[in-house]
């Protein structure tokens, strides 16, 4: 294996053995040749193997193992004889982030932190298997699965504004209800406005410093300006879909994969009926990760309306767990592609790139750029990434040192379990600040502004 430093922070490593393509990570030097991620990043190597991929397979600087795929990679197949592959999506199809702002400051809320984070604990369920105390019928399901944010609207969970401030509207045209288990549509039937567990948070946060005054103020955001970050997904539904689909794969297309590098890449040509029976699932379920942010965006709305009577806006909605058909310039010409981002998100020219921390640290809102689309297919990190597995977590972790240093930082925190504490805590994260620093410096994204958090809750 050969590394090649191109430039600041972008390494590449030259198309080698049975590579189709050569592979790039966005990261500094520590990280490049760490042991530690020397998973991952033969995971980005085995992904440049798949038929029909082009340009290059990519990682963001928050790269770690995943399922399949790294966790931040990416990589675009041609929609006539690539693949789609449910590694490259992951579990949480649409794991995704949204930013809402409020025209309260800091100060404003201040000696009313506490109310409000138990507040929204007591309506929006969290935890492992967190469930509505509704149960949404077939025909519901079909519903939500086919138009996503605008069933949530339309059922008064929000306003037909918060639509132009989703990716794709929050509705993702190319689903069929048919392609989804029974199985799947029960798991969902009663999660639908639940948050989950594991890095799945809401947070009330602080705009803590301002980079583009222009940007920002067309935004809406100020200094110590009050927003709020809900980061979710399709819980159950896309979990199950992805478990049907590398099932299905694995009975029905045995020959087509039998040559992968790893049986976690199973795949199946995007074109044929496995392909498309599976894209047309996943984009079921990311509707219902978008309908999912919108019911609990819109509930903490009507809780800032009561408490402080004021409106809250949408900033952005977008995902960052998903395979998408787009037209990207490869070699001179524009091609459809079906782009694979886990772990990784969209960053087109002047769209906003929402980047969030966890817990203890803090989040970044920042604009695309016409640099990321010809780097990455317009793509940016999701996050800090982690550095310490959950069990590992727990076992070098103390929840009672983690609250403290919390409550030090005056950062009010409610959780439903203390597992999640410990497993989440900012020790388990790679530092946010200089995830983003790479970012900037390599010119996929820019900042616009920093949030911290002041209240904090977790499944």
């Amino acid at each position: 294996m050969k590394i090649i430093k191109r430039a600041p922070y972008i390494w590449k490593i030259e198309k080698f053995g049975d590579m189709n393509v050569d592979a790039y990570v966005f990261t500094d030097s520590r990280t490049i040749y760490s042991q530690e991620y020397h998973e991952a990043i033969q995971q980005l190597i085995n992904v440049a193997t798949l038929p029909g991929i082009v340009k290059a397979a990519y990682a963001m600087p928050d790269i770690h193992w995943g399922y399949g795929f790294p966790i931040g990679g990416v990589a675009a197949f041609s929609a006539n004889n690539g693949i789609i592959s449910p590694g490259g999506v992951g579990f949480d199809i649409n794991c995704g982030v949204r930013v809402m702002t409020t025209p309260l400051s800091i100060e404003d809320i201040k000696q009313h932190i506490d109310k409000l984070i138990k507040k929204i604990f007591n309506t929006i369920p969290t935890g492992v298997g967190s469930r509505t105390d509704f149960k949404l019928s077939v025909k519901e399901m079909k519903n939500i699965i086919e138009n996503g944010a605008y069933w949530a609207v339309n059922n008064n969970y929000g306003i037909s504004e918060d639509l132009n401030n989703i990716e794709d509207r929050g509705k993702i045209i190319h689903t069929d209800f048919n392609k989804i288990s029974s199985e799947a549509i029960k798991r969902g039937s009663d999660e639908l406005g639940t948050l989950g567990s594991g890095n799945h948070f809401i947070e009330i946060q602080k705009v803590d410093k301002i980079y583009n005054k222009e940007i920002a103020e067309n935004w809406g955001l100020f200094e110590n300006q009050i927003v709020y970050t809900i980061h979710s997904g399709s819980r159950g539904l896309g979990h199950q879909i992805a478990t049907d689909y590398i099932k299905i794969f694995r009975d029905n297309l045995k020959e087509w994969n039998k040559e992968i590098p790893d049986k976690q890449l199973i795949n199946a040509p995007f074109n044929s009926q496995y392909g498309q029976d599976y894209f047309y699932a996943m984009n079921g379920a990311a509707n219902f990760a978008f309908a999912n942010r919108q019911i609990m965006g819109h509930k903490i709305r009507k809780i800032f309306k009561d408490m402080f009577n004021v409106n809250v806006d949408l900033l952005y909605d977008i995902t960052h767990n998903i395979a998408k058909l787009e037209k990207h310039i490869i070699n001179g010409k524009e091609k459809e592609l079906i782009v694979h981002r886990k772990g990784a998100t969209r960053a087109f020219e002047n769209q906003p790139v929402l980047i969030p921390g966890d817990m203890g640290t803090a989040s970044y809102i920042l604009i695309g750029t016409k640099k990321s689309l010809e780097m990455a297919f317009g793509s940016s990190a999701h996050g800090a990434g982690r550095v310490l597995g959950r069990r590992q977590a727990k076992r070098e972790l103390n929840t009672h040192n983690i609250l403290q240093e919390l409550k030090e930082k005056n950062i009010h925190i409610m959780a439903k379990s203390k597992a999640t504490i410990v497993e989440e805590a900012p020790e388990a994260y790679k530092n946010i600040d200089g995830v983003v620093e790479i970012i900037e410096k390599i010119g996929i994204s820019e900042k616009v502004a920093k949030l911290t958090p002041v209240g904090v809750v977790k499944g």
